[in-house]
């Protein structure tokens, strides 16, 4: 859970200044209209729908934009037809690399990713060389300078949450992805105001490499991360607490 929070935490902080230049909004976007396309547009027969919501309102996107993407994705308004793709890769030293696009023109997405790990010390596999490693986790974080561990551990498991790991300047709940928006929503209801909240892709196990090999596999993930197509990255790489990748 340690590399993933990390990555979720420099992810996060990233996101806050891609979302000035609305990169993080068009992500959202994307994900917002295949949720409706594919559940269809009311929240209460949606999850996945509710999840998109709940991270655009985390990343402070504007109801209208919220609405717009809606009415793309059940037709009510006309919009680009994406797809859902997932790439898998190695990184340098092996580091495992999971992928998930939504991508109008499949062609150029993966002729893209492939020239991004080409230059970067990786490649891209085959279907299923590393999804294996990974499951999908509810992950909601919070900031430890304004709550203790013991205060977040004691609402999570009382909410439902599986685990808590208090890691640098963050606590970060896990819970299965079913248990995700109950936890989250009694978490808000006892006050608690989180960072981020998400049901993403978390490695099972995790491969710690040196300082210079983690900030090469960190920047590979980076720039996969900020392709416009690419809606989330996962990495079984473990960051260090002491990493700082702006040494």
């Amino acid at each position: 859970m340690s590399g993933h929070s990390k990555w979720a935490t420099i992810r996060h902080k990233k996101g806050a200044q891609d979302a000035k230049r609305g990169k993080v909004f068009s992500k959202i976007i994307k994900e917002i209209t295949i949720a409706a396309r594919l559940g269809g547009g009311e929240l209460e027969s949606n999850p996945r729908l509710r999840t998109a919501i709940t991270k655009a309102k985390g990343a402070n996107m504007p109801k209208d934009n919220i609405d717009r993407a809606i009415k793309k994705g059940t037709g009510e308004l006309g919009g680009v037809d994406y797809v859902e793709l997932t790439y898998e890769g190695y990184g340098p030293s092996g580091v495992a690399i999971l992928i998930d696009a939504l991508t109008d023109n499949k062609n150029r997405t993966a002729a893209d990713v492939r020239s991004i790990f080409a230059k970067n010390g990786g490649n891209l596999g085959e279907t299923g060389c590393v999804s294996y490693l990974f499951s999908r986790r509810g992950v909601i974080s919070y900031d430890s300078s304004r709550y203790s561990e013991d205060q977040i551990m004691e609402a999570a498991l009382e909410a439902g949450a599986d685990d808590v790991e208090a890691e640098g300047e963050s606590i970060t709940i896990s819970t299965s992805p079913e248990e995700f928006e109950a936890v989250l929503d009694a978490m808000t209801a006892a006050g608690y105001e989180h960072e981020m909240a998400e049901v993403s892709r978390v490695a099972e196990t995790s491969v710690a490499l040196d300082h210079e090999g983690t900030r090469k596999a960190l920047r590979l993930v980076e720039l996969l991360d900020d392709h416009d197509d690419v809606q989330e990255v996962a990495t079984n790489l473990d960051i260090p607490d002491d990493f700082d990748p702006d040494d």
